[in-house]
């Protein structure tokens, strides 16, 4: 049985801040609410589009007005979230070099409706692709690795992502997980949550995550 490769997508292989940044500051606009700026926008990244917008609004919101908010975000972003995203410079090479000697997926935070059209855009239709959707708890609980382990057909797998949420969902899979500094995290954030292997250019990727496999899985 071959063995796994699953990755982050938002920070580990496609830089999609800037449209994110928009549609949080377009949702946000539509009630009022001051915009954001995209660094703080970058920090709230990792656990979902509502912590997302939640973190982004004014203290002391009601979970009702984050749930209009959400209403807004949701449908603007699923229908602009191509204009400034883009795979970072070196990640479609290291996805080919790898492709032909493992299972390879993507397993995300982001709302499902934009990952699966967002993978086809830029990796393909074959890629498997598995965002958030209900019944199956978001990251960092391990559900998700283990359903996408189920369907891309292996038992052992390396996670690979650019923020702590990465790293905690890898620990409770029980999966080694290889942390990138280009993301949303700065390395000095990722080494004080306990991340342990590294790759800090994406030319260097497809070498990391094998090197990662040979000394955690064989």
């Amino acid at each position: 049985m071959k063995t796994g490769i699953l990755f982050d997508l938002d920070g580990t292989l496609l830089d999609t801040l800037g449209d994110l940044h928009t549609a949080v500051n377009y949702a946000l606009s539509v009630f009022g609410y001051p915009g954001r700026e995209k660094g703080e926008i970058r920090s709230y990244l990792g656990n979902g589009m509502r912590n997302l917008i939640k973190c982004a609004m004014p203290e002391g919101v009601t979970e009702q007005q984050v749930d209009e908010t959400l209403s807004i975000y949701q449908p603007y972003y699923d229908s602009h979230n191509l204009i400034l995203t883009r795979p970072y410079d070196g990640i479609l090479p290291a996805l080919e070099e790898l492709k032909g000697k493992y299972a390879i997926g993507v397993v995300s935070n982001k709302q499902d409706t934009a990952v699966k059209p967002m993978c086809a855009r830029f990796f393909g239709e074959t890629l498997y692709a598995l965002g958030e959707v209900p019944g199956c708890p978001r990251k960092p609980a391990p559900d998700m690795l283990y359903k996408a382990m189920a369907e891309i057909g292996v038992e052992k797998a390396v996670y690979v992502g650019d923020s702590e949420v990465d790293l905690r969902v890898a620990e409770n899979a029980g999966l080694p997980c290889l942390l990138v500094t280009w993301g949303f995290r700065d390395k000095a954030q990722l080494i004080a949550a306990g991340g342990k292997h590294f790759c800090d250019d994406p030319a260097e990727l497809a070498a990391a995550v094998e090197a990662l496999i040979y000394a955690e899985l064989f």
